[in-house]
């Protein structure tokens, strides 16, 4: 199945989307319920692999969350987002691996490398969603400007700019 993940996405709704996210690794790190790695790492999954359409919380946050939200749509770049999510996924992924090696053998360590990726999980997330820094974006362009990824792979992250300015009353 190919991605649906769209050229374009709404900045306020990633962002609304994040704080959700911030908080289910907050309850997890509070209540240490690892577990909730496990559903975190499958909507992470879904998202980046398939689009927000498929993730539960991405498709939540647009139906009930972002209509009672007052703010105008801000459009940005939707590739590195989805980039974005993948190293969500990647992380969470690993995280849910780590919990269950951990319940599989009783090793304590296991849980210091749930708990490090936990704290990573709850700093990205709040920086995207209150100051609007997405991490892995920032990766994804330093990627594009050492020539990693090619820029015909977001053709969106050179125009967006342009077309936002242009946008802007004079």
């Amino acid at each position: 199945m190919q991605s649906r993940f769209p050229a374009v996405v709404d900045d306020v709704t990633v962002r609304l989307i994040a704080g959700v996210v911030l908080v289910v690794v907050l309850a997890s790190l509070a209540l240490q319920q690892w577990w909730l790695f496990l559903p975190l790492a499958v909507d992470f999954t879904l998202r980046a692999a398939l689009g927000p359409k498929a993730s539960p919380v991405a498709r939540f946050v647009s139906a009930v969350v972002r209509p009672r939200v007052t703010a105008l749509p801000h459009p940005t770049a939707g590739t590195p987002k989805r980039f974005a999510a993948a190293i969500g996924a990647t992380m969470t992924v690993a995280a849910s691996v780590l919990w269950l090696a951990h319940l599989a053998t009783g090793a304590g360590w296991l849980i210091t490398g749930v708990v490090a990726i936990a704290v990573v999980m709850a700093v990205f997330p709040a920086l995207e969603a209150f100051a609007g820094l997405c991490v892995g974006c920032v990766i994804f362009g330093w990627l594009m400007k050492a020539g990693v990824v090619p820029e015909d792979v977001c053709v969106e992250c050179s125009t967006i700019t342009a077309r936002l300015s242009a946008a802007e009353p004079a």
